[in-house]
Order: C-alpha cells, then structure tokens, then sequence
C-alpha cells in the first residue's frame, strides 16, 4: 500500500472507501427565543448540560461548556476552528493541516492514537470519528478516565456534513456559529448551481475521480458528497452506478472512459497527472488522449468540512474552465 495513504485515511476518505468495497430546522424569532428563555432554557450556547447521541448511538453529556477539546480527525478539527474555537483545541492528531494553527497543537498521534497523551491533556471533550479503526478499547480508557467522548457520524453527503457541524456546534456551545457556517455553505452551493445551469445536457461531461491513483484506484462513486458536487455543476460521474469510493481496476478506467480524470493525491504523488496519463492501458482513455487531466486540492474536495465549497468550486473550474473560470 502507498506510504500516503494513511492520510487519506486520517482524512475519512478510504475508511469510506472500505465501507464501500464490503458493504433547516425552523428558526425561532429573537421576540420568541426570549419568551421561550423566560419559561424554559432555550438550547443556546449557555444552555448546558447537552445531552446528544452520537455515531455509536451513545448518549453523551456534556455538563458544562468546554474549555478544552481534543479532536482526533482533522475534519473535527476544521469545523472546531470555524466554529471559533480556537483557544479550545488542545490535541488534534498528526495528520491536521487546517488551518495553519493546527499544526502547532499538542499532537495525539495518527492511525494509533495516544491514549495517555489525550487523558494528560485533560480536555472536557474528545472529537473522536467513526473511522478511527480499532480505536474502540483506547475511547473506552479516555471514557473510564472520566472524559467524554463524542464519536462523530462518518459523513458521506452534504446533509451529513451539515449534521456533522450541527453537531460540535451543540457539544462545544456554538450553535449559532453552526448554524451560520451551514447557511454559508449553502450559500456557496447555490452560487456555484445557479452558474451550472448555464451547462447544457448535451455539454456535459464525463468525470473520474481518482483519490489514491494507479495501480491501487479509489474513485468516488455513488452516495458521497463528490457525486453531489458533481451534480451540482452538471457533470456525469461515470461511476455513478456503484456506491461509495470503491477500488477500480485499471480495465474499467479504459471501459468506463471518462473526458475527464481529476486527481486529488497531487500533495503526495509527484508528477501524478504525468504518472496518471502514462500508465499502461491508458493510452485510448479519452480524458488522456485530450490531456484533461487535472489536479485539485486533496483536503477541500475530500474532506467532510467547511470547505467543500471551496472543493467544488475547484472541481467546477477544473471540468468546466470557460464557466467557472474566475
């Protein structure tokens, strides 16, 4: 296996890719949130303790607003830090890049999470993630040392990604920060829809997307935010027919032809669009024979956070330049 894909890993990709290969709310007016305050707390960021069910089905109770949190999966960490919860993340794992700040925060190890590094942080909360594999027994020891850990859900659409945000936003006391985050993405998502519809039927085009490359190919497929990110700027995913991010053998890339390849382990592979369209067999690829190609960013494109926006964005300029193109 590459040496780089453990961070895809860290990043929830291929624990989706493995999954696949077995197997608004109403806003209440200001006049009536005071009312509401008056009679009963309203859930707001003072309103603690939260209680949520999380990704194993667990109840867990926050008591009282946290001051310090560990996030163990740099998605976690990226909707923390737009939450503005900057002064609270204490431990975030090895593989976090985003934002910048991250990468100066105490680490708690990769794949293999440092379970005595974690309970030393003393934090009130632990991001932990349902691809975190085999982490089951080392949660249970943060969890037997008295700290909460909340397990967040594996997102695979836009609405989970929402759910996701959602969801910190209520744990760390930032409900209004979540739900303004989720109304800027959607924001973005129309924007970039209403350009989309300037792309005919006819001129659409054929996509893959590679996130590991040849000869050990995962592609999105089906049921992932990539297949809504490519519906939503009018492109063909031609794995739309299996579900997840799924291996594909290089006979099928040739079979399923696509007019465009976009590559997001450019970070990791060097020359990788070189690589990519010199492979055997790839020759009578369409996507070749016409060098589209491309690169986009890793992080934005296939991590479930606040920044798909910016990844969709990013696979629009790449596919459609002439309408996208800024």
């Amino acid at each position: 296996m590459k040496k780089w894909l453990p961070v895809l890993l860290a990043a929830g990709v291929l624990a989706a890719c493995s999954d696949s290969a077995e197997e608004t709310t109403e806003e209440t007016p200001a006049e009536d949130q005071q009312e509401e305050s008056a009679e009963e707390p309203a859930e707001s960021e003072s309103s603690f303790p939260v209680t949520v069910t999380d990704a194993n089905g667990d109840e867990i109770t926050i008591e009282e607003q946290p001051d310090a949190i560990v996030s163990m999966l740099p998605s976690n960490t990226e909707i923390a830090y737009a939450l503005g919860l900057d002064e609270e993340i204490v431990g975030v794992s090895d593989f976090d890049n985003y934002p910048e700040e991250a990468m100066e925060v105490e680490k708690i190890g990769g794949m293999e999470f440092n379970v005595e590094k974690i309970i030393s942080l003393q934090p009130d909360v632990v991001l932990a993630h349902a691809s975190n594999p085999g982490g089951a027994d080392g949660l249970q020891q943060i969890e037997d040392a008295g700290i909460p850990v909340v397990v967040i859900e594996n997102a695979m659409t836009f609405d989970e990604v929402y759910d996701t945000i959602d969801m910190i936003g209520q744990v760390t006391g930032t409900t209004e920060e979540a739900e303004q985050i989720i109304a800027d993405m959607q924001a973005g998502f129309d924007e970039i829809a209403e350009k989309a519809s300037a792309i005919s039927e006819e001129d659409q085009k054929s996509v893959l997307v590679d996130v590991a490359g040849p000869p050990e190919m995962y592609v999105a497929a089906n049921n992932t935010f990539i297949q809504e990110m490519l519906d939503l700027i009018n492109a063909e995913n031609v794995m739309a027919d299996q579900e997840g991010f799924v291996p594909l053998t290089e006979e099928e890339v040739v079979t399923r032809n696509p007019e465009v390849a976009l590559l997001t382990f450019g970070d990791f592979v060097e020359d990788a669009v070189e690589q990519w369209m010199g492979y055997e067999g790839f020759s009578e690829v369409t996507a070749v024979t016409n060098e589209d190609v491309y690169l986009v960013p890793s992080d934005p494109v296939t991590r479930s956070g606040p920044r798909l926006v910016e990844g969709t964005q990013a696979l629009a300029e790449a596919i459609y330049p002439d309408v996208f193109a800024e």
